[in-house]
C-alpha cells in the first residue's frame, strides 16, 4: 500500500467511525411520542415563502418545480402546540449568533434535542420552514422599506442594509444552498413515508439506508443554522461560504437520491406483491385491507365529506365498502347527482341505513396533481355526502398501481365493492347503483344476478326514479308514450297524430327522449316541442340520466354474459340505444306491466293512419293491446290454445296479455309450484 493509499484509507476509516459516533448521539436525542405533522404540505409553504421573498429581485417568473399553493393548511396532531408556535421557537434558536465549528455543531445537536419528539422528516421540514419564516420576514421588511413607514423605522432598527441590489450574490447563493436543502429534505420525506412497517423487513442495505438518513438531517440542520445565524447580517457573508456548503449537499443530494429511488422501487414492487397476497386471503373483517390500501402514511386518511371530519379506517369495520376509484373531476354533474340520490336519497335507503359506505378515491392520471385538480377535489369533497381519501395525492404509487392491473381501473370511474371482511365481490357495482339505487345493497355480483333474475322489461325498469311525476304513472297503471328522434318533421306528424288518439278519449302520457348520446340539438328540439307541441315531462338533464339506465343496463348485462339473442331484456336495450331509424322511434307500455311495444318511426305513423279502424278494439284490449294487433297480425283465423307464463316477482302487476299467435286476449289464470 503506497503512502497515498494509506492516507485515503485511514480518512475513509475516521471518517465512518466520526459518522457512527455522530449516528449514535443522533439517535439518543431521538424519541418520537407519535404526534404527526404533514411534513411535505410544511415543505410546500417553506417554498412559497422563499419564492416570494426572492422574486422581486433574483426570479422573473416562477420556476417549473415551484409548488405555489394558494392555501396551505398544516396540522400537528395530537398536540396542544399549534405548529406555527414550534416554528418561531425554532427560528429563535437559529437566530442567535455563536460563531465557532465546534459551537456550530454543539446548536445543531441542541437543535436535534430539541426535535427529539418529531420523526425525521419533521425535523427537516419544521426546521427549514423555521429558516423561510425568518428570512421571509427580513426581505419583507427590505421591500417594504421604501414605501412603508413602518418598514423604515423596522429596518432601522435591525439594521437592515437599504440597497436591496448589493446583496443579490449573497441572496442567489442562499436560493441555491435552500434549494439543495429542500431536494434533500424531500428525500427524508419520501424514504420515511415508505411502507416499509407493512411489507417486511427484509429490505437491502435497510439499516445503512437509515445511517444516510441521519447523516443527511445532520447536514440539513448543521447547514440552516449556518445560514440563519448570518439573516441579519448578509453583507458579511460571503456567497463562497453558502456555495461551499451547497457543493457539499449537492454531493450528498445525488447520492441519496439513487438510494431513495431504489429503496422506493424495492419497497413499491413488495407492498404490491403484499396487496395482490392480501386480496386472495380470507379475513374477519376488512381493517386490513383497507389499512394497506389507504392508512400506510396516516392513521386518519379518510374524511367525512358531509360533517368534515377525519377517520380512521376502523370507522368502516363491519360495513359494506364502496371504493369509487376516478380521476379527480369524478362523474359529470348530472351523473354525480344521480348517483347521490340513488345512493343516499333513495325510498329503500332507510332498509339498509348504515350497512355500507361509498368512499371516493381520486387519482390522477400522471400521479402528480396539478394545483386545479387538487381545489376541484376539495371543492367536490366538501360538497358530496360519501366518504373519501381526505389527501389522495398521497396514495401510494403500488396501491394505484394495484388498482389500474387487479381492478383494471383505466379512464372510466368505477365501483370496487368490498364486503365487511374485505373480500372483492364486485368490480363495478356503479351500473347497479344508477338502476336499482339503495335496493342493489350488498352490491354483489351474486345481488346483481339476482336483480336481473326478478326482472321484466317494464316502464319502471325504464325510467324509474328518473322523475318523481313519471315514477307515480308508471304506480298508477297509466298508459305512457317514451319517444325519440332528431327529425323535428316526424316528431311534429307523430305528436299531431297522437293528439287525435288522446282527443278520441285514451288516456295517454308522451315524453320525448332524443337519442343515445344527446347533444345541443336535442337541446333545441325539446325547446321546439315544448313551445309547439306538448309540454315535456323531462328536462334535458333528466334525458341524460334515461340514456344513461339504459347504457348502465348494456354494462351490466354483458359483463354478467347475458346476450341479445337469449336475453330479451338486452335485446330491447340495445335497440333503443342503437336505433339506426331516421325518423325515430316510439315505445308504449302500463304502469308496471310486462306488455311494452316498441315500433320503429315509419312504421308508428302508418299504424296511426289506421287509428279508425283498430280503434274500437281498445275498450276491448287496452290501449297497447289494441294496438299490437295492428303490428303484429294474427297467424291464425281463430282462437289458439296457446299459453304463456310469466314469473311473479314483488311490485309486478300483469295487465291483459294479448296472445302472440291469434292476436286475442288471453285469459288469465294463477298456478302455484
Amino acid at each position: 500500500m503506497t503512502s497515498v493509499e494509506s492516507g485515503s484509507f485511514w480518512q475513509r476509516s475516521r471518517s465512518k467511525i466520526h459518522d457512527e459516533i455522530l449516528i449514535k448521539k443522533l439517535l439518543l436525542s431521538h424519541d418520537p411520542d407519535g404526534r404527526r405533522l404533514d411534513s411535505e404540505t410544511l415543505l410546500s409553504a417553506a417554498q412559497n415563502i422563499m419564492f416570494y421573498a426572492t422574486a422581486s429581485e433574483e426570479v422573473s417568473e416562477k420556476p417549473q418545480d415551484a409548488n405555489l399553493k394558494s392555501h396551505i393548511n398544516i396540522e400537528l396532531t395530537p398536540s396542544q402546540e399549534p405548529v406555527v408556535h414550534t416554528i418561531y421557537k425554532i427560528a429563535h434558536e437559529m437566530l442567535c449568533k455563536c460563531p465557532g465549528k465546534e459551537d456550530l455543531h454543539r446548536r445543531t445537536m441542541a437543535l436535534f434535542d430539541f426535535l427529539g419528539n418529531y420523526r425525521w422528516d419533521e425535523k427537516v421540514a419544521l426546521v427549514l420552514a423555521a429558516l423561510a419564516t425568518s428570512y421571509g420576514e427580513f426581505c419583507l421588511i427590505m421591500q417594504l422599506r421604501p414605501h412603508v413607514p413602518l418598514a423604515v423605522s423596522l429596518g432601522n432598527f435591525k439594521q437592515v442594509p437599504t440597497n436591496i441590489s448589493m446583496l443579490k450574490p449573497q441572496l442567489k447563493a442562499l436560493r441555491l444552498l435552500f434549494k439543495t436543502m429542500v431536494d434533500l429534505a424531500k428525500c427524508i420525506i419520501e424514504f420515511e413515508g415508505l411502507p416499509i412497517v407493512y411489507v417486511g423487513p427484509d429490505i437491502e442495505n435497510l439499516a445503512a439506508m437509515k445511517s444516510e438518513i441521519y447523516i443527511t438531517a445532520y447536514w440539513i440542520l448543521r447547514s440552516t443554522l449556518a445560514c440563519s445565524s448570518q439573516i441579519t447580517n448578509l453583507t458579511a457573508l460571503k456567497p463562497e461560504q453558502l456555495l461551499s456548503m451547497d457543493y457539499r449537499l449537492s454531493s450528498i443530494h445525488s447520492h441519496l437520491r439513487q438510494l431513495v429511488n431504489a429503496f422506493r422501487q424495492q419497497t413499491e414492487a413488495k407492498l404490491q406483491q403484499k396487496l395482490v397476497s392480501l386480496f386472495k386471503q380470507s379475513h374477519v373483517d376488512n381493517e386490513e385491507v383497507l389499512q394497506m390500501l389507504f392508512a400506510l402514511k396516516d392513521e386518519l386518511p379518510l374524511k367525512d365529506c358531509s360533517a368534515e371530519t377525519k377517520l380512521g379506517v376502523s370507522e368502516l369495520k363491519g360495513k359494506v365498502v364502496l371504493l369509487l376509484v376516478s380521476k379527480p373531476d369524478l362523474l359529470p354533474l348530472e351523473q354525480l347527482f344521480f348517483l347521490v340520490h340513488q345512493t343516499y336519497d333513495h325510498p329503500k335507503r332507510n332498509m339498509v341505513q348504515g350497512s355500507y359506505a361509498i368512499i371516493w378515491v381520486p387519482i390522477s392520471v400522471p400521479q402528480t396533481w396539478t394545483d386545479a385538480e387538487e381545489k376541484w377535489f376539495n371543492f367536490l369533497s366538501n360538497s358530496i355526502p360519501f366518504y373519501s381519501v381526505r389527501q389522495p395525492w398521497s396514495l401510494n404509487s403500488a396501491v394505484i398501481n394495484f388498482m389500474s392491473q387487479e381492478w383494471k381501473y383505466e379512464d372510466e370511474a368505477t365501483m370496487v365493492v368490498l364486503d365487511s371482511a374485505g373480500t372483492v365481490t364486485n368490480l363495478n357495482g356503479l351500473d347497479m347503483a344508477f338502476i336499482w339505487g339503495s335496493e342493489a345493497y350488498p352490491f354483489s355480483v351474486s345481488r346483481e344476478n339476482e336483480l336481473w333474475d326478478g326482472e321484466h322489461w317494464t316502464m319502471q325498469l325504464m325510467s324509474n326514479e328518473i322523475h318523481p311525476i313519471l315514477t307515480q304513472w308508471v304506480a298508477e297503471g297509466r298508459n305512457i308514450c317514451i319517444y325519440g328522434s332528431e327529425n323535428v318533421d316526424w316528431i311534429r306528424e307523430f305528436s299531431a297524430k297522437m293528439k287525435e288518439i288522446k282527443d278520441a278519449g285514451v288516456q295517454l302520457e308522451m315524453i320525448y327522449v332524443g337519442k343515445n348520446n344527446t347533444n345541443d340539438h336535442v337541446k333545441d328540439i325539446l325547446i321546439t316541442i315544448t313551445r309547439e307541441i306538448h309540454s315535456n315531462l323531462l328536462s334535458f338533464t333528466e334525458i341524460q340520466l334515461f340514456w344513461l339506465r339504459l347504457e348502465s343496463m348494456r354494462r351490466s348485462k354483458t359483463r354478467l354474459g347475458y346476450t341479445d339473442s337469449t336475453d330479451h331484456i338486452l335485446a330491447e336495450v340495445l335497440a333503443l340505444l342503437y336505433n339506426s331509424d331516421d325518423k325515430g322511434w316510439a315505445a308504449f307500455g302500463k304502469g308496471m306491466t310486462t306488455d311494452i311495444v316498441r315500433v320503429q318511426g315509419g312504421d308508428i305513423i302508418q299504424c296511426l293512419n289506421l287509428f279508425g279502424q283498430w280503434g274500437e278494439n281498445v275498450a276491448e284490449l287496452e290501449f297497447i293491446g289494441a294496438l299490437r294487433t295492428v303490428l303484429e297480425p294474427p297467424l291464425l283465423d281463430g282462437p289458439c290454445n296457446h299459453t304463456e307464463v310469466v314469473p311473479y316477482s314483488e311490485g309486478l302487476i300483469i295487465g291483459s296479455i294479448v296472445c302472440q299467435k291469434c292476436k286475442r286476449l288471453m285469459k288469465k289464470f294463477t298456478t302455484y309450484q
